[in-house]
């Protein structure tokens, strides 16, 4: 059994942590003065110099096929890649990058019209599954779609849909057979450009995660703007929340780790009654706790990562290492501001950013409530047999 990376990934991990300390850490004081401006933080512009600069590097499309332009790293790699980028509050991710259902599921038309432009920058996607009653519960969703001719009219609501404020067009889920439950065929998933007649507007947020809400008011929709097959829409939606739960443990573990350094650095030169409080057993037991926190979700995740690029089935290692990740950042932030005392307090570090944005990781995704009854069932009814190794 061998733990260690290869050389190649060894090699891309190193680049993406040196592109995150010369790229990115230098910008976050400008993120925390832009907070609300920008979605990043960052002018779009510059934002997306950014992204061409890291393409120069061979980072675009980093699950994207080859064929369409992409580098195609695998699960594996793409989780030590989110580690790395989970450094920095700088919200940034590499361009060229696809949706998984968009890119698989589209036809050769859908591909033309939304796939190859995505992978080129040149359109923004968004996921719209979430309702204001349909939050934990995605088969609770109200948003309709009735055919009409050869179109498809869409009437409902989207709450807390990420990119929904800059999405030239969104996968829009919605009730099409009220007779069929939603995981029988009762839902489908539609592509539907901004053009065709929807809306959206900010919804602020304690932290830099600027979501939107999306309002659709008899918008039509072509019948050939279906992804996939009509009916076919929740599988669709639990497969792109599943690949989405051990991904924002992999940002988990990174963010975590920049925490604990600057905990670790701080604790060495903070004296107080003529010792550095490092010599402090509690402020040692907190960094102590952490290290094994961040380490044990850190294995959580890659094997949830291995399991997707092994092509089996991963849920219940991806809940997880969401709940474990999730929680394990917010008590990681919580002890590194403890220790830097008022400067963890004050917006001159990215402590009480950290604080707020990480909040939402135990939300979006799955609830800590729901990734305990999906573990739980996969117990209880056997999906999982303790002490295997599978």
């Amino acid at each position: 059994m061998d733990f260690s990376l290869t050389e190649e990934q060894k090699l891309i991990q190193q680049t993406v942590r040196q592109f995150v300390e010369r790229e990115l850490m230098p910008l976050e004081h400008e993120v925390l003065r832009n907070e609300g401006r920008y979605p990043t933080g960052i002018e779009p512009e510059r934002y997306r110099a950014l992204q061409l600069k890291a393409k120069e590097l061979g980072f675009w499309g980093i699950n994207t096929p080859e064929e369409y332009g992409g580098a195609n790293l695998g699960s594996v790699m793409t989780a030590l890649i989110q580690m790395e980028l989970g450094r920095t509050i700088v919200p940034f991710s590499f361009g060229g990058s696809v949706d998984n259902i968009l890119l698989h599921y589209s036809n050769e038309k859908q591909k033309q019209e939304y796939v190859i432009p995505v992978i080129e920058g040149k359109r923004i996607s968004c996921f719209a599954l979430t309702e204001p009653g349909a939050g934990s519960d995605p088969s609770a969703i109200r948003t309709t779609a009735v055919k009409d001719g050869n179109h498809w009219v869409i009437n409902g609501q989207k709450v807390f849909i990420t990119h929904g404020n800059e999405a030239d067009f969104a996968m829009v889920f919605a009730v099409t057979d009220r007779e069929k439950p939603p995981q029988r065929g009762g839902v489908t998933c539609f592509l539907v450009d901004r053009a065709m007649g929807w809306t959206s507007r900010p919804i602020p947020t304690m932290g830099g995660w600027s979501p939107a809400e999306l309002f659709f008011d008899n918008v039509r929709v072509p019948e050939d703007h279906v992804l996939g097959e009509v009916g076919q829409g929740f599988s669709l939606g639990m497969q792109w929340i599943g690949q989405g739960r051990w991904l924002i443990a992999a940002r988990a573990v990174g963010t975590a780790e920049r925490l604990l350094q600057m905990a670790i650095d701080y604790a060495r030169q903070r004296v107080t009654f003529g010792k550095p409080i490092a010599e402090r057993q509690a402020i040692q037991w907190m960094l102590a706790d952490s290290a094994v926190e961040i380490q044990a979700t850190k294995w959580l995740t890659l094997h949830a990562a291995w399991k997707a690029d092994q092509k089996q089935d991963n849920r219940y290692e991806a809940s997880l290492a969401k709940l474990y990740g999730s929680n394990m950042v917010n008590r990681v932030v919580d002890r590194a501001l403890q220790i830097h005392g008022g400067m963890g307090y004050t917006k001159e570090l990215p402590i009480e950013r950290w604080y707020r944005d990480v909040r939402v990781t135990r939300i979006y995704e799955g609830t800590d409530e729901i990734q305990h009854y999906i573990i739980a069932r996969a117990l209880l009814k056997g999906y999982v047999h303790l002490g295997t190794w599978d």
